[in-house]
């Protein structure tokens, strides 16, 4: 099985690659946060600093772009190729209002006659020799039976791979996936296919793959984000250790405090977006993060974060 881990925006950029891969090794392919291309550009300072390769050195990371403009990806492509990338990937999954109102990210998924012919415009111009095109996807706007005209668009190109989250875009992340379209698709797909959405335990992944054994990939989003070990727990090793999760906050800290020296403010946003995902995997831990969000300084932020490791165990339920 191949593991993938969901580009998150605004979290699982290089600092947060190099972090989880040197700590919790494992994954197949990273992918990144989406890069935004327009008419003057194809990335923004920030963008390229992410999908710089000496910021993602021994790391599988595929790039992904939102847009939809033929030109734009095609550029964006090339500019990637120049880096040595070998894959890149369009998001059609972002459920974002400013994302789908410009009919992109799941937006773009609304008009299926408009995704062919990007595609058809893509495929032929592309050099995919040097560059492989994968797509991730949700399964339309309001509906599940839209993807029966986009799944007529995926069969028609060579797709590298079809990563899937079984949810409309009006889901966003709430309602359960749909298993029955996304395995009609998995059975009859002409090319590869990887399953995204709620793999948050070792038995969500078991039960996934007793119902789909003929799945290969599994991206893992939320799930790996709260229990950064979870890959390595699929593949039959040991569970989440206070002391490794202790050494990951400490790393991606001192990472982003350099990085964003002297700005606390900017290093503290970071940290409490990701105990967002961390205080999950503490048993009764829920009030004491009250203190790490009303960190101002780094003072108190590291005395809150001392707390919960010092009187709290990692506790998650790999059932």
């Amino acid at each position: 099985m191949n593991y993938y881990f969901a580009p998150m925006e605004g979290v699982t950029g290089y600092v947060y690659r190099n972090a989880h891969h040197a700590i919790f090794p494992g994954i197949d392919k990273y992918f990144t946060p989406f890069v935004s291309p327009n008419q003057n550009r194809c990335f923004t300072p920030r963008e390229k600093q992410d999908i710089l390769p000496e910021n993602n050195r021994g790391i599988c990371v595929v790039p992904q772009i939102l847009t939809n403009r033929s030109d734009y990806f095609l550029r964006t492509m090339k500019e990637l190729a120049a880096f040595g990338y070998q894959e890149v990937n369009l998001n059609l999954g972002c459920p974002s209002g400013t994302v789908v109102s410009k009919g992109k990210g799941a937006g773009f998924l609304e008009d299926a006659d408009k995704l062919d012919a990007f595609f058809d415009e893509v495929f032929q111009k592309a050099d995919l020799e040097k560059m492989k095109i994968s797509v991730k996807t949700r399964i339309g706007i309001e509906d599940a039976e839209e993807f029966e005209d986009l799944q007529k668009v995926f069969q028609r190109y060579p797709f590298a791979e079809v990563i899937v989250h079984p949810r409309v875009r009006s889901d966003f992340y709430k309602n359960q996936p749909d298993r029955q379209v996304f395995g009609a698709f998995l059975k009859e797909s002409v090319n590869p296919v990887c399953y995204n959405g709620d793999i948050f335990t070792v038995s969500d992944a078991a039960e996934l793959k007793a119902e789909f054994p003929e799945l290969e990939s599994i991206m893992c989003g939320r799930g790996l984000l709260s229990n950064p070990a979870l890959v390595r727990e699929l593949q039959g090793g040991e569970t989440l250790k206070k002391e490794e999760l202790h050494r990951f906050h400490d790393t991606l800290y001192e990472s982003y405090r350099t990085l964003f020296a002297p700005d606390e403010r900017s290093v503290l946003f970071k940290m409490k977006e990701l105990w967002g995902y961390f205080i999950t995997a503490f048993q009764g831990a829920e009030r004491d993060v009250k203190k790490i969000k009303k960190a101002q300084h780094f003072v108190e932020y590291e005395a809150a974060v001392s707390h919960i490791f010092e009187n709290h165990e990692v506790g998650l339920s790999t059932e």
